[in-house]
């Protein structure tokens, strides 16, 4: 039996951002995961335009074949964890417009993030799980916070140390959403298929 599948959203598409580099943590960190599945999905490979149909996908059938692609792209997953980056104090424009362009596609399905910034971009976070509500996302409790010092230390504008170096700071949280990812992913699953 496949196991569920994880959507890892670069929510930044920025050519100077520092998303790629907690990305490519997380996915060395999940590669091998015993229970699900993850996917790096950079927003970057999506051209989608600002949001511009009639109505959400769903009321009516999106007409833009770039955000059909998108939504084809969302559906194939079980749940989502987003490199969450905080630009003044909420989430990018580029993930608020990616969420946007699909509605059902996200339904009952569970989100967490890797969210980075000063303070951790908790602020984006928080901003995010009220959208995810809207969007019938289960929004973790749970999450992976790179701030304060941890951050300006690997920050790419700071210090440019390796992921290594915090490492050890962000093991328990990303344990602890793991696997709140798992208990969310296989009630939802098992839910949208009963």
């Amino acid at each position: 039996m496949a196991k569920p599948r994880i959507a890892v959203i670069i929510s930044s598409t920025r050519q100077a951002r520092f998303a790629d580099k907690p990305a490519a943590w997380l996915m060395d960190k999940v590669k091998d995961h015993p229970e699900l599945d993850f996917e790096l999905v950079d927003l970057r490979d999506f051209d989608l335009p600002f949001f511009d149909e009639v109505a959400s996908n769903a009321w009516v059938p999106s007409k833009d074949e770039r955000a059909v692609r998108w939504q084809k792209k969302v559906a194939e997953f079980d749940g989502y964890l987003f490199v969450v980056a905080e630009y003044n104090h909420s989430i990018t424009g580029a993930l608020k417009n990616a969420l946007d362009q699909d509605y059902v596609g996200w339904n009952r399905k569970p989100m967490g993030a890797l969210a980075y910034g000063s303070m951790g971009g908790a602020r984006a976070l928080e901003h995010l799980r009220l959208i995810a509500v809207e969007l019938q996302m289960v929004p973790l409790r749970n999450a992976v916070h790179i701030g304060g010092s941890e951050f300006f230390k690997v920050w790419t504008g700071g210090q440019n140390a390796p992921m290594s170096e915090i490492e050890g700071v962000l093991q328990g949280s990303l344990k602890s959403t793991l696997e709140e990812l798992v208990w969310w992913t296989k009630a939802t699953k098992a839910a949208r298929e009963a």
